[in-house]
């Protein structure tokens, strides 16, 4: 297995701390108090944002099937990251009993597994592809999710780089130009949301982390055709993405638009992460005190809802002028 570390400096961890971080070093996060007060804030705010696209909401288990997934094949393309439930096989259950079940070090002395046909949910809007698998849409589809993800790193660092976290997207499934157009009115309502909360960032292209990248056509592709860009704090804190997908998903789960494979594009949030920025008024890289976190929770769901508005409004300008193309 390989060994990771959690990298942090002890006066942020503790800081952190005071304010509700309960941190694990397998690279997990347990929120209470003023931090997850501001993470509730942060996801209504973007279930606002997702408000200006009607976006429907779902929920979603924690994995997806293999095979399923496999169909835009992920386990080839991020086995370094890929997380599996697995379970002990039945038939060895008094072999496992028998032995020391949990040694020294805390790992489990694992005996026989069941087959492993499951993968934890790496990234929320996997699940909505999958589920949607088979449909023929009229018009845009529009959906938001939740979830829990899980992703194994070099390394982790609270708040910053974490095993698990919650993630929200909101997803369109369209022609090419309908999901050029989300894109456009994402970065729109995005960068007003930022502005109203007073959160400076720098929006960056950026490249799935692809296992061994410089085989691999799917990131030389990205690099040669910029498909993600992120919104970054700090210099190296990505807390938003907007990505396009081509028609990517709609041919692998048998999505149509107007008889052709439906495209996609996705605005995600990591939703854990959102607390450390959310406390600017210290140092980019330093945590948020306490009394910065009350403050910007209460902020939170009236910008979230002033950048509804302002979008909309913009939207319909847009829709106007361009005749709806």
């Amino acid at each position: 297995m390989t060994a990771v570390t959690a990298v942090t400096s002890t006066s942020s961890l503790d800081a952190l701390r005071r304010i509700g971080l309960c941190w694990h070093p397998s690279g997990q996060a347990g929120l209470r108090g003023p931090l997850l007060a501001l993470a509730e804030s942060c996801d209504r705010a973007f279930r606002s944002l997702a408000a200006i696209w009607g976006a429907d909401e779902e929920r979603h288990p924690a994995s997806l099937p293999a095979d399923r997934l496999q169909r835009v094949d992920y386990l080839r393309s991020f086995p370094h990251q890929a997380n599996f439930p697995a379970g002990l096989d039945p038939a060895g259950l008094e072999e496992f009993l028998a032995g020391e079940v949990v040694g020294d070090q805390g790992a489990v002395a694992l005996t026989r597994l069941s087959p492993v046909s499951q993968v934890l949910t790496p990234a929320a809007c996997y699940h909505l592809y999958s589920s949607l698998q088979g449909e023929s849409f009229d018009r845009p589809h529009y959906v938001t999710t939740r979830n829990t993800c899980f992703r194994r790193e070099s390394h982790y660092e609270p708040l910053r780089r974490l095993w698990s976290f919650s993630m929200r997207e909101i997803v369109c499934i369209g022609t090419k130009p309908e999901t050029v157009a989300f894109l456009r009115q994402a970065r729109v309502a995005v960068d007003d949301f930022l502005h109203r909360m007073d959160l400076p960032v720098e929006w960056l292209t950026a490249t799935d982390p692809f296992f061994q990248p410089q085989s691999n056509p799917k990131y030389l592709l990205q690099r040669v055709q910029p498909t993600k860009h992120e919104a970054t704090y700090g210099g190296d804190l990505a807390i938003a993405s907007m990505n396009a997908h081509h028609d990517h998903f709609g041919a692998a789960f048998g999505l149509s638009r107007d008889g052709e494979p439906a495209h996609s594009a996705c605005l995600a949030f990591g939703i854990t992460g959102w607390s450390l920025p959310c406390g600017h008024a210290t140092p980019p890289n330093s945590p948020p005190s306490g009394k910065h976190c009350c403050a910007r929770s209460r902020r939170w769901h009236a910008a979230g809802s002033a950048s509804w508005r302002r979008t909309c409004a913009a939207t319909a300008r847009w829709t106007r002028s361009t005749g709806g193309r």
